[in-house]
Formats: structure tokens, C-alpha cells, sequence
């Protein structure tokens, strides 16, 4: 019993002390954003037909380019995960789109090319498809590879606000600095539209041009909850001790306008 209340104690203050530093990081934070939906499609791809996919991803760029330029889309790449787990995908691709039926758009007009959909690889390779949709986004325009960093948490139940205001008043402005300085070029926190997973789960991603602005964000990063410990805890106790993962995957290409 002792442990308990100790424990509900150190809780209540640090929400007390984030509904203090709220309203102050509040003035700084930036105006919501519309929503940006995103289409992501993994493969889990056998290792002798690694150089097909790659085949397979630079047919497919100049019909994203094509999109993008057209306003269809307002970002794409390709990747491939450095940290491989047995069974699960080893190259994935997205797009975005500012809404579904721009997003389904992209979609048709990529299934009406067969040999983009129906490659030697992609048929030979356990497939993942997921919609997502997010709020919390920013981005240089132009065109990169380098690196994407991916964080899977999952949330308490009815936490989804409370994360969300987190995020804009505290992280996106420092996050903001850094696409400013080119350190990242670009960031964000999915959630699934169309729910194949659990209720909750959220994706927090960022890409940057080379490993050394990886350690300069990641840095950025870890002294936002450092130089904090009310805030470290208050974050913390929004998701479940189980369901959280990491990944790294290199960029082939990406773009967004």
C-alpha cells in the first residue's frame, strides 16, 4: 500500500508541474496543423532479391516525382531497416497527401502500373500495408536520403490529447529549430487511420541527411528531458510499459514539397 500511494503521489506532482510549464512553452508553441495522411506499404524481402527491390524502387521514383509535382502527394521515399528482425519487413515506401482522396489517388494510379505492384521481389515477400494520419509534422522541401529514425510507443488509454499537447508545446519547437538548420529534414508523429493494430499506438519518426546530424538531433533530444525531470516522468507515464520499439532504416530517396 505504502508503494502505491508513494507512486500515485510522485504522479500527481508531476502533472502539477506540467500544468504549470504548459501555459508558458504555450506562447512559443506553433498553430495546429491540418492533417497530413500517409500511405505505407513494408516488405519483408528475402536477402538474395535485396538488389531487385532496389530495382523496383527506382522504377517507381519518376511517377512519384510526377505526383509531387502535380500536388497529388507532398512527400515520398523509400527505406530499408539497418536493425533486421527475423520475419518482419526489411524495405518499406511511403507518400503523403493532404487528404484520403488524394492519397487513394496516388495509390490507383500506382496499382495502374503492373510492373510496379506485381516485381519478382515484392510477390516473394511477406507485405504490410498501414494508413496513417498526423497533426504533428514539419519539413524542409526538396529532395534527400540519410537516415529515418522510428519510436513505436503505445499509449495509456485516453492519454491521445495529452501526448499531443506535449508534443506542440514542448518538442515540436525544438524540433522546428532543427529543420530550420537543415540538422533533420523532417519529423513526426503517426497514428493509424485505419486501425490494424492496437488503439493507441503511435509512431514518432525523423529523417536526417547523414549520421552526424542523427547525433546531433538525438542529443537535442535527450537534453530536452535531462534538463527536466518533471517533464522525463510526465511523458513517460503516458504510455505502457509494454509495446514500445525502435528502428533505423537508410533512406534510398525521398522528397516533399
Amino acid at each position: 500500500m505504502k508503494k502505491k500511494t508513494g507512486v500515485g503521489t510522485c504522479l500527481l506532482v508531476v502533472g502539477m508541474m506540467l500544468v504549470m510549464l504548459l501555459p508558458v512553452a504555450a506562447q512559443s508553441a506553433p498553430p495546429a496543423k491540418p492533417p497530413v495522411y500517409t500511405y505505407v506499404a513494408e516488405w519483408s524481402v528475402p536477402r538474395a532479391q535485396w538488389a531487385d527491390m532496389d530495382k523496383n524502387a527506382d522504377a517507381e521514383k519518376p511517377l512519384m516525382e510526377k505526383m509531387l509535382a502535380d500536388g497529388t502527394i507532398v512527400s515520398y521515399g523509400v527505406y530499408s531497416y539497418i536493425i533486421h528482425t527475423e520475419g518482419e519487413p526489411t524495405h518499406g515506401s511511403w507518400f503523403s497527401a493532404t487528404s484520403e482522396g488524394n492519397l487513394l489517388k496516388a495509390l490507383e494510379t500506382i496499382y495502374a502500373q503492373p510492373a510496379l505492384v506485381t516485381s519478382p521481389a515484392q510477390a516473394a515477400s511477406k507485405h504490410w500495408d498501414h494508413i496513417f494520419q498526423s497533426t504533428v509534422y514539419n519539413g524542409k522541401p526538396g529532395k534527400s536520403g540519410g537516415y529515418i529514425s522510428i519510436s513505436r510507443w503505445q499509449l495509456k488509454q485516453g492519454q491521445g490529447r495529452a501526448y499531443n499537447q506535449l508534443m506542440k508545446d514542448l518538442i515540436m519547437p525544438a524540433f522546428d529549430k532543427l529543420v530550420a538548420d537543415g540538422t533533420i529534414t523532417s519529423y513526426g508523429t503517426d497514428m493509424d487511420d485505419y486501425h490494424t493494430g492496437p488503439i493507441g499506438m503511435i509512431y514518432e519518426y525523423m529523417t536526417v541527411p547523414d549520421a552526424a546530424s542523427l547525433d546531433k538531433a538525438n542529443k537535442v533530444m535527450e537534453g530536452l528531458f535531462e534538463g527536466n525531470a518533471a517533464i522525463s516522468l510526465a511523458y513517460r507515464a503516458l504510455f505502457e510499459n509494454e509495446g514500445h520499439r525502435d528502428n533505423l532504416a537508410r533512406v534510398r530517396y525521398m522528397g516533399s514539397k
